[in-house]
């Protein structure tokens, strides 16, 4: 199912409405049967919320780029992932319920961030190598919907 899923994201890569990231989302999200997942672009001020799964909104639709686990991936170009958010002064509470959460960054052709995949689950531990690297296989499969698109201002979630 990860590979399907993989091949579809880089189908959808091509398109940028608000569907597409939407579909895109929700495509990770059953993939790894995760509780929710958030895309995100990343300007020089801030992370802002792209499309997410869900009916409920992320807490936090707009953020310094320094904040979180988000600015963690941003600032490092790398995944920032936390098995126990509880523990983890990083994170900012987005839902009560979050275990684990996981960001992974995209990067531009030349290496900038220019947008984030937010995975987050409701059970600690929640992460397995194999997910770390299906989301970092996601985060350059969709490398293009990022680097090509005119993001869609406040999008409706699924």
């Amino acid at each position: 199912m990860k590979q399907q899923t993989l091949e579809r994201l880089r189908l959808l890569a091509d398109r940028g409405d608000v569907a597409v990231w939407q579909e895109a989302a929700e495509l990770i999200r059953r993939a790894g049967d995760y509780r929710w997942v958030g895309l995100y672009e990343v300007t020089d001020t801030e992370i802002c919320a792209i499309a997410w799964t869900g009916t409920v909104a992320p807490a936090f639709p707009r953020f310094p780029r320094e904040r979180g686990l988000n600015g963690v991936a941003v600032s490092t170009r790398r995944a920032a992932v936390s098995q126990d958010v509880a523990n983890d002064p990083r994170y900012l509470t987005a839902f009560a319920t979050t275990g684990s959460e996981a960001i992974f960054p995209v990067l531009s052709d030349a290496g900038e961030v220019i947008g984030t995949i937010d995975v987050e689950c409701d059970r600690r531990n929640a992460f397995s190598p194999e997910d770390e690297q299906f989301l970092q296989a996601c985060a350059i499969a969709l490398r293009r919907l990022w680097s090509s698109s005119t993001f869609p201002s406040k999008p409706s979630p699924r």
